[in-house]
């Protein structure tokens, strides 16, 4: 089955988003010289793999479970299990990918992982939620959610514990972004 999304949110380069300063708040929105999604195709057809598919007409839902893939032009999404929702006219139109259950997000040299993760074609937004990490090149940022607005070229990176509770594998951050950028090294 092959399924493609109907909108293309991919528009132009995304910029990450996130600065980490002594003494900001949980919540930050600066720019850093970081792209995380260059020049994706969402008009290329979704391929998917997993270990049970269940097709819920009524609902227009697909639910695929037992390490679930969702491939489409490079960016992959893995998680236990992954639900999209879509129309069904004169063809499949996907709206939203839900995954939850070790999301893993790649494309190219990005690395994203979290609890829970939704992709809201319609909105042109990607959030993970719950003992989010991200990681592109030597770069690194960590906190409890990530909202990446594909239509604004904006990352919000909030703190917390937002889903990365008791057993969740979180390391305690107390509420703070945390992360790591390199910068390249400069002459004297």
């Amino acid at each position: 089955m092959t399924m493609k999304l109907h909108k293309s949110p991919f528009k132009s380069p995304l910029a990450i988003m996130a600065a980490s300063f002594i003494g900001t708040a949980a919540l930050i929105s600066v720019a850093v010289p970081a792209q995380v999604i260059r020049g994706h195709n969402s008009n290329a057809p979704v391929d998917f793999s997993a270990g049970e598919l269940v097709l819920n007409d009524k609902a227009d839902r697909v639910i695929l479970s037992g390490n679930a893939t969702v491939q489409q032009a490079g960016l992959t999404i893995r998680a236990a299990r992954l639900t999209a929702a879509y129309t069904n006219g004169a063809k499949i139109d996907v709206n939203r990918f839900d995954a939850v259950g070790g999301v893993r997000i790649t494309k190219d040299d990005l690395v994203a992982t979290s609890n829970a993760a939704i992709y809201d074609v319609d909105a042109a937004l990607i959030t993970l939620i719950g003992n989010v990490n991200l990681s592109q090149g030597s770069n690194r940022l960590n906190g409890g959610r990530i909202v990446i607005d594909l239509n604004a070229d904006r990352t919000t990176i909030s703190g917390g514990n937002n889903g990365g509770g008791a057993g969740s594998g979180s390391s305690n951050n107390n509420g703070r972004v945390t992360g790591t950028f390199t910068v390249p090294q400069r002459k004297n």
